[in-house]
């Protein structure tokens, strides 16, 4: 029960602190919506694919960006909470450092989610007014869209707790994470098609595990993939439950 408590008490914090930085919550409103306007809108209009607008085809490519920033920047609290010393007194708690790593995940992973959520509300309002046609949010897609999400955020989540548990500066997290994110974002195939790639970039876009979220996600919300649903889940909840195992070891190994 005093692991369970823990774990509660590490995701409140995580979520209050969450709700609490209102720069967070507009910012995750602002940057989508600069990319959906700005450039869905500019591109938009000279590139369409299979007879669907640029904005709509990169609809999916920018909720997994939400998720993929988000959550991996959110490793950067791990750094903070032990340069304030305040990880020493999670860690003299009676818990697990594993149970410590769960209840990150957990609040990590809510944090993100509130931040698709209201983009996902956003995406409706566009689909109402005509802005993107061919964008099907129905019950079934977005909580189909939500589990894929959600898999690939913990998953996420994890690869910025590991890489924060091993930093002692946030400046050198945020070079390290920089390096990370933009190639798995662009890399993913979200702001484009993977059919018929040059030789020399498909390699890198198939071992990228954020790509099959991406193809996921777009099969549901416009029904077109390149990969079976079943298939590209089960990659990202491969991803998901590898990432977990490391960052469990991570978090164990950790010296403040």
């Amino acid at each position: 029960m005093s692991e369970l408590k823990g774990i509660y008490a590490l995701w409140y914090r995580e979520t209050k602190v969450f709700l609490r930085e209102r720069s967070r919550i507009i910012s995750s409103v602002i940057n989508p919506l600069l990319w959906l306007l700005i450039i869905g809108g500019g591109l938009g209009s000279v590139v369409s694919f299979g007879g669907i607008n640029y904005q709509t085809f990169i609809y999916p490519g920018i909720l997994i960006q939400t998720a993929l920033f988000s959550s991996v920047f959110f490793g950067v609290y791990i750094v903070w909470d032990k340069k304030i010393d305040f990880m020493k007194e999670v860690l003299v708690a009676p818990m697990r450092r594993t149970s410590i790593f769960v209840g990150k995940i957990l609040g990590g992973s809510t944090d993100t989610l509130l931040q698709v959520l209201i983009l996902f509300v956003i995406g409706f309002i566009f689909m109402i007014c005509g802005i993107m046609p061919g964008l099907h949010l129905t019950p079934f897609s977005v909580l189909v869209s939500l589990a894929f999400l959600l898999v690939a955020t913990v998953g996420l989540v994890s690869v910025g707790l590991i890489l924060g548990s091993q930093m002692e500066s946030p400046e050198g997290f945020q070079l390290i994470i920089s390096f990370l994110i933009f190639p798995l974002f662009f890399l993913s195939g979200a702001l484009f098609p993977i059919t018929n790639l040059p030789a020399w970039l498909a390699p890198f876009i198939f071992v990228n595990p954020v790509t099959y979220a991406v193809d996921g996600i777009r099969g549901v919300l416009l029904g077109i993939s390149r990969f079976p649903l079943l298939f590209d889940f089960a990659l990202v909840c491969l991803f998901a439950f590898v990432m977990i195992l490391i960052g469990t070891y991570a978090f164990k190994k950790m010296k403040l």
